[in-house]
């Protein structure tokens, strides 16, 4: 359990939420119960499957508490609301910002700004930690171009231009991958990103672990209030969820990449676990799925620091986190959207 910015998170799918006169009740069977007051909460939000009680239900639509139900992976599955409250200033907002090129570009900037700090932050770790198993030279020319690149998106006025810088810097960092592949390095040949579908089984990997970071994301989204399919940076298209595309721009090197290449190089998948169907595509065997599932889910309950609020949180909550930062970004609580710098 966790309280960030008047949002209280409830990671445990064990646990039960009823009212206690003004305050929550979070149970769980065998511990002791813990109260938090409802006084100051803007929002709880719930990973499990046990679920809350209609009083409690009741008293969070009466004083505009948002009440919301993701399942255990982060996939969205409800929110209650009163009748007469559900985000749509918020909404409105963020529909107009998303029709003016000049709002638009302030967010997605931002956005890419992140991605392209962490991905020079894998980059120099990996130096850092295994200098002398790598081509150092290689990488640090890729991170010192990766450097150069930010005073440019930093300053960049267009979607158009952005998207250029965003192309530029993802082609220089996916060039040096390969040489973060310390492990099965013959299974797992990286030769450039590719996906839809995916050529080979680092690709395959990527590509899930990302699909499951959107899968979050979209849930933390909606559960702020935000719309995931109208975005800022990603055109819309029907059935995408192009918001939650954007905001996992910043994430995908730190969250994703890192949690890949562990996969690889710890050892705790193996090319066996993958096969190439008639068209090309590589999919995972189901066992191999599940022990990615697995893994991922214990990645979730790490703890870090979140550089921005300063506060220890699960890597789980980070698109949480982010979604609540955009929200108040809209509603004018915040002058920018601050990305996730991890350091």
């Amino acid at each position: 359990m966790k309280k960030l910015l008047n949002t209280l998170y409830i990671a445990s799918p064990e646990k039960y939420l009823s009212l206690d006169g003004e305050t929550v009740v979070v149970k769980e069977d065998g511990q002791g119960d813990i109260h938090v007051p409802l006084l100051n909460l803007e929002a709880i939000v719930s990973f499990g499957w046990r679920g809350a009680s209609p009083a409690l239900m009741k008293a969070c639509a009466d004083r505009h508490i948002g009440l919301v139900f993701l399942s255990v992976s982060g996939r969205f599955l409800g929110r209650v609301v009163g009748g007469n409250y559900g985000n749509v200033l918020l909404r409105k907002k963020q529909y107009a910002l998303s029709e003016m090129e000049g709002e638009s570009v302030k967010i997605a900037r931002n956005c890419i700004l992140g991605k392209v700090y962490n991905s020079r932050w894998v980059l120099e770790r990996a130096v850092r930690d295994h200098e002398l198993r790598v081509d150092a030279p290689r990488i640090k020319g890729v991170s010192a171009t990766l450097r150069q690149s930010l005073p440019f998106i930093a300053s960049a006025e267009s979607l158009d231009t952005l998207r250029g810088y965003e192309g530029e810097a993802a082609s220089r960092y996916f060039s040096v991958f390969d040489e973060l592949i310390l492990q099965q390095e013959e299974d797992f040949q990286f030769r450039g990103r590719n996906r839809r579908p995916p050529l080979d089984n680092t690709n395959a990997l990527l590509s899930f672990a990302y699909t499951l970071l959107t899968q979050m994301t979209a849930g933390a989204l909606e559960a702020v209030g935000l719309d995931p399919y109208v975005g800022f940076f990603h055109q819309d298209r029907p059935g995408r969820t192009s918001l939650a595309l954007d905001m996992i721009e910043e994430l995908r090197p730190v969250m994703v990449d890192r949690f890949v290449l562990s996969l690889i190089n710890k050892k705790m998948v193996t090319g066996q676990g993958f096969r190439k169907k008639e068209n090309g595509a590589v999919i995972m065997d189901d066992e191999t799925r599940n022990q990615v599932l697995g893994e991922w889910q214990n990645k979730k309950q790490k703890i870090i620091t979140h550089p921005y609020l300063q506060e220890k949180v699960q890597w789980g909550m980070v698109p949480y986190v982010q979604a609540l930062l955009l929200a108040r970004y809209l509603r004018g609580d915040l002058d920018a959207y601050p990305p996730f710098f991890w350091k």
